[in-house]
């Protein structure tokens, strides 16, 4: 997920930072001698006596059932924690896995994947319990709302029949937990650099107490998730001796470097206008499919950067943009014409459906909520999804975890943490995923990269990485690195049909037929 993310960098509390952790003081270390202080507990600045943290319980199991494609899967849930420690050995943070691992004769060709979401601030819920995981609850298309049920079905997208899976929540998000103070988890854990070192670390100690080290691995991300997976997999490469086999970015926050300078960069434009198309194609009843979008996307890198380029100065190249922009968008032509054919997300959300009363997600801009102040010359207002996937999926993952499995952990879950959002140092905005996704690949020809997106996704447009794709070197066999769109948006799983979709194109990431 991106709201926190997104939140957090216009509020500029997003970077890098923090000292990386050594290789020998992490899971596997013996725990430092205690000191005096950590026999008294730590002291925040105040001066008080910080709150113990009841133990996490042990890792707790519960054999399950799911159906897809045909086939009947029986397999072992674990709900479980690991350490981070730091450089002298001391426990800093406890990170929460959901593995889910096939049952039956162990097969060392078997893969696992291991799976992230983003925000920075999400929990793996959304991966999980929507898109891959073996049970699924209904969230993120339009009519979805909070009281919705949280009961587990099974998930016909799911991803286990070719894959064991691991489910990783970072410290501040579901039920993962810093044992520091706030400003020693914001240089520990909310910054880029030590985010893709702890995690990684967090991988490598799974593999290491589960005895997977030869197995097949593949890194999937949702969103800032998506951002993650290339910078773990060449993390995991070249400083943990870990090689990946594959890579599956879902929704990726990619390039974020794209979104900025919309007063002179004709970049921000020219990478959301195909996913305002798409939505528009979509309301006149259109299919979406390569086809469809072709010309959107010829115009978007051709005529339309050129006419941006040339500016306000140029009536002819103004004209142009507001008659081709108002075609695409559907939007209308005297708010077109105000915006000089550059339309700024929120106001194309807001503008959409505003004689109807409603406003737009940013995630998915045809799936809507009434809005609440309809009167206000500025949208005041959640996200229409964001505002209805909390409720079902944190019940759903409370309930999975604590009475399902039976691991009997106190404290909130935290689904999507506007806590660690707002703490994460600056620097996303500046800082792109591709430099280390174009090593990883060049570091192994025979890595396959899946890269998908929802059509309607305004959060992250597909727009950006196809064109991140084009600019790349063709290394070995060119159809190893594949940019996949379905209808739908962010979260396009939602859709059984694009799910579908998804799960067919993953398949061959696995050489399933």
């Amino acid at each position: 997920m991106r709201k926190t993310m997104m939140a957090a960098v216009a509020a500029m509390v997003l970077s890098f930072g923090l000292v990386a952790m050594a290789p020998a003081a992490w899971a596997d270390d013996p725990p430092a001698k205690a000191t005096d202080k950590d026999k008294g507990g730590d002291k925040d600045k105040a001066g008080d006596k910080k709150d113990e943290l009841p133990p996490f319980p042990a890792d707790a199991s519960v054999k399950q059932v799911t159906h897809v494609a045909g086939k009947t899967l029986n397999y072992t849930a674990t709900v479980g924690s690991l350490p981070v420690r730091d450089e002298k050995g001391k426990k800093v943070a406890e990170v929460v896995f959901t593995a889910y691992i096939l049952d039956g004769p162990k097969d060392p060709d078997r893969p696992v994947t291991f799976a992230f979401n983003g925000g920075p601030g999400a929990a793996s819920v959304y991966l999980n319990l929507g898109a891959i995981g073996p049970k699924r609850v209904q969230f993120g298309a339009q009519g979805d709302g909070p009281s919705d049920s949280a009961r587990l079905v099974d998930n016909p997208g799911t991803w286990l029949d070719a894959t064991d899976m691991v489910f990783i929540d970072p410290v501040g998000t579901g039920f993962s937990r810093s044992l520091v103070d706030k400003d020693e988890s914001k240089k520990r854990f909310y910054s880029i650099k030590p985010d893709i070192e702890y995690l990684s670390r967090i991988v490598y100690d799974w593999l290491l107490k589960n005895g997977r080290m030869a197995s097949p691995k593949y890194i999937t991300g949702e969103s800032y998730g998506g951002y993650r997976v290339p910078r773990i997999t060449y993390f995991l490469q070249t400083q943990l001796g870990v090689g990946i086999h594959g890579m599956v970015m879902v929704s990726p926050y990619l390039e974020p470097p794209m979104d900025q300078a919309p007063d002179f960069s004709p970049m921000p434009w020219v990478t959301t206008l195909p996913s305002m198309a798409a939505a528009n194609y979509e309301r006149q009843g259109k299919a979406l499919s390569p086809a469809q979008m072709k010309e959107v996307e010829d115009y978007a890198r051709g005529e339309f950067v050129s006419d941006l380029m040339k500016g306000r100065r140029d009536p002819a190249a103004v004209s142009r943009l507001v008659d081709k922009v108002t075609g695409y968008t559907g939007l209308d032509a005297a708010f077109v014409k105000r915006s000089g054919g550059r339309i700024d997300t929120r106001a194309f959300l807001r503008e959409l459906y505003r004689d109807q009363g409603k406003i737009a997600s940013v995630y998915d801009s045809n799936v809507t909520q009434d809005d609440p102040f309809p009167w206000s010359p500025n949208g005041r207002r959640g996200d229409p999804i964001l505002d209805a996937i909390i409720a079902p999926t944190t019940s759903a993952m409370v309930d999975f975890d604590t009475r399902v499995v039976g691991w009997k952990v106190e404290g909130r879950y935290n689904a999507l943490s506007d806590e660690v959002g707002n703490a994460w140092e600056p620097g996303v905005e500046l800082t792109e995923a591709t430099t280390d996704l174009r090593q990883a690949i060049a570091a192994d020809p025979k890595m396959k990269v899946l890269i998908v997106h929802g059509y309607d996704d305004l959060s992250c447009p597909y727009f950006v990485s196809r064109l991140v794709i084009d600019q790349m070197p063709i290394a070995g066999d060119p159809g190893r690195v594949k940019l996949s769109i379905y209808p739908g948006g962010h979260m396009f799983y939602s859709r059984p049909a694009s799910q579908a979709a998804f799960r067919t194109d993953v398949m061959a990431v696995f050489g399933v037929k």
